[in-house]
């Protein structure tokens, strides 16, 4: 069994419903006027950018080179390279937005709550698929160094914070139920833990320490595509650019303060 398993699949069960807690914010504020959001998910990039270039590609390299001592940095670059192509693979088969016509005027389409329904379903479903790596790779970082996997596990629950909001927000609109809407943020957000359960079976049952560390690889390729393909160009959606770069900042400087405390 993998040392901080426990710690390991609870964090990754509190990052994947941290959905909820955007379902939440539904019911309180619109979601064009979050404009901490553009902050928080700016700040939720620098955190994963940064620590999938200084640290995981590292702890990867670290683990291949003791079986690949002379090729373990091109190994890392194929892993890397793996997770930036599962990424993409994953948004071309399963988009992570909704086409913004869904949400047109009423009096300019037909079926309107239908539609808009069918939109949080879509999204719901999209956010499920692509929450599931992400628990993967909170669990495989904290088994390894429960001050990164805190780390992970925090930029992630701060992304998964409007996503919620992007399922719960048509589902309400156009039910005006509430459970409703919270019900299907946990559904997106489950498949988090769900991910970091199979990690622990994978590890427990099927991988060596070298394919371990390729994953690691390819996890820090997948946090980075995400950060580019989704977090930063919805940060810019909530504010403008400078909240966005403040963001990043405070969080890249953030991170690093922590782990010259803790490490």
């Amino acid at each position: 069994m993998p040392a901080n398993y426990k710690i390991a699949l609870l964090m990754s069960f509190l990052a994947g419903m941290s959905t909820v807690v955007g379902g939440f914010f539904t019911f309180f504020i619109k979601r064009t006027n979050i404009r901490a959001l553009s902050v928080g998910l700016g700040f939720s990039a620098g955190v994963m950018i940064y620590l999938s270039f200084t640290e995981i590609l590292q702890i990867s390299n670290s683990m291949l080179v003791k079986f690949f001592p002379n090729t373990s940095n091109w190994l890392v670059f194929a892993g890397f390279a793996f997770g930036i192509i599962v990424a993409i693979l994953i948004d071309y088969f399963i988009p992570d937005h909704i086409e913004e016509d869904l949400f047109c005027p009423q009096e300019n389409c037909n079926h309107i709550h239908h539609r808009i329904k069918r939109a949080g379903l879509l999204t719901a479903v999209a956010i499920c698929i692509h929450n599931f790596p992400e628990g993967m790779a909170t669990f495989f970082v904290t088994t390894q160094n429960l001050t990164l996997g805190f780390s992970v596990a925090m930029a992630i629950a701060i992304h998964n914070i409007p996503e919620g909001i992007a399922v719960a927000l048509p589902i309400y609109h156009a039910t005006g139920k509430k459970r409703l809407a919270i019900w299907y943020t946990f559904l997106s957000g489950i498949s988090e833990p769900i991910g970091a359960i199979i990690g622990l079976f994978a590890l427990q049952y099927f991988l060596p320490q070298a394919a371990v560390g390729l994953l690691f690889a390819s996890v820090a390729g997948i946090m980075v595509y995400i950060s580019f393909d989704t977090i930063l160009p919805l940060s810019r959606e909530y504010g403008d650019g400078h909240y966005s770069v403040f963001g990043i900042m405070s969080g890249i400087f953030f991170i690093w303060t922590s782990l010259l405390l803790f490490n």
